[in-house]
């Protein structure tokens, strides 16, 4: 990552360090000291930016010279995610902004991320690694189907964003999108019907078929075909399904994961191990990705806590909380520890060869008039 720096080499080196470990899940225990040291840089660095943050971390009496073991990352303070959709906290100056993201869709209120050249960068360079990890960067041309929105002038959704980004690690020979923009009038409609002409276009021609996007839109695709009593398709067996974006919206219509692979080899002919989710959001861009054994691997550039949902306290390993995020790559906002929304447990034992804790979703926490793009692409599929 030479060609990419943080903002100050001086006050940010160890925070460089990290970030520039290609290895996303090798030594994660003995990368501990140097995640200490790069959050304490961190945090030094958004109190000195960020007037906001200076107060919170006052307010709560936290001292950076207290992090003296992996244990003490539970005292930094936390900014809950929702905060984000109130507010615009920013540690970089307007001219240092080189990416700006929305977590929301066509409705609700939306949190605003900016990003500086390193804040994305680095992220970039973090999903490049695992993909090159799992060995799914090919050189052979691909059709991709996103069952994400089809891209619009101006537009900030994170999840698009990031669904166009992934297109990059095959070459593209069609992309198909799942959520046809139909002009500023009638925003996005979900063309089920193109989907499936586009899935049994591409078997015709015999190439690699890349899946990404939100999996509702996935699996009513699938269902849509077995309703229609269309044959399974046989797509080719280097295809690849990487989903991410969750069932938020329609949880009542989610099926399991064993049952929706099962869906998916059975329709399309793709190898379980070619399945996979992911997990992220724009307020903490660290890609949390599948292992074979469909379980959400925490890489070395983060770590995970869970916390008790009513004394917000730090729970034991396979206890059931929200779900606390923190990482040190981001710069320009301070989105260095945030507590998600999300209900979550901490697992360390995977027969996987990544040797890495593992986090398990279980669902949101509450009900909020507060959409995020899963919530608001999740409307589309109650017009079809």
């Amino acid at each position: 990552m030479s060609d990419l720096n943080v903002p100050n080499s001086e006050q940010l080196n160890f925070v460089q360090e990290l970030c520039e470990i290609k290895a996303p899940y090798a030594n994660f225990e003995q990368s501990h000291e140097l995640f200490l040291r790069a959050m304490k840089q961190n945090i030094l660095w958004h109190t000195s930016n960020n007037d906001f943050y200076k107060k919170l971390v006052e307010s709560e009496g936290f001292d950076v010279n207290s992090l003296n073991t992996i244990e003490d990352l539970e005292k930094i303070p936390y900014i809950i995610a929702n905060f984000f959709k109130h507010h615009v906290v920013k540690s970089i100056s307007e001219k240092e902004v080189s990416l700006h993201l929305t977590s929301s869709g066509t409705t609700g209120q939306k949190s605003q991320i900016f990003f500086d050249e390193w804040t994305i960068g680095s992220a970039q360079k973090m999903v490049d690694w695992i993909y090159e990890k799992h060995q799914w960067v090919s050189k052979e041309e691909t059709n991709y189907l996103l069952f994400t929105y089809e891209p619009e002038e101006g537009s900030k959704l994170g999840t698009a964003y990031t669904d166009n980004f992934l297109c990059k690690y095959a070459p593209i020979k069609s992309v198909k999108y799942g959520l046809r923009f139909l002009g500023k009038d009638l925003g996005h409609k979900f063309d089920v019907f193109g989907c499936i002409e586009a899935l049994k276009q591409f078997e015709k021609e015999g190439r690699p078929v890349r899946i990404f996007g939100f999996p509702s839109f996935f699996y009513f695709t699938l269902e849509k075909m077995k309703e229609l009593g269309i044959e399974p398709l046989k797509l080719n067996k280097d295809s690849l399904v990487f989903l991410g974006g969750g069932w938020k919206g329609h949880q009542n219509k989610a099926i399991s994961k064993t049952e929706f692979y099962a869906l998916c080899e059975e329709m399309l002919g793709i190898p379980n191990a070619r399945l996979r989710d992911g997990f992220g959001s724009v307020e903490h861009c660290i890609p949390y990705i599948e292992c074979e054994n469909h379980h959400f691997h925490v890489p070395v550039w983060s770590r995970v806590l869970i916390r008790d949902v009513k004394t917000l306290q730090v729970l034991e390993e396979g206890e059931v909380g929200y779900l606390n995020f923190i990482s040190p790559y981001i710069t320009s906002v301070p989105a260095n520890n945030v507590l998600m929304g999300d209900l979550a447990r901490l697992h360390s034992d995977c027969s996987c060869e990544l040797n890495s804790p593992w986090f398990e979703i279980l669902g949101r926490a509450g009900i909020s008039k507060n959409k995020s793009c899963a919530v608001a692409a999740s409307e589309l599929l109650d017009k079809v």
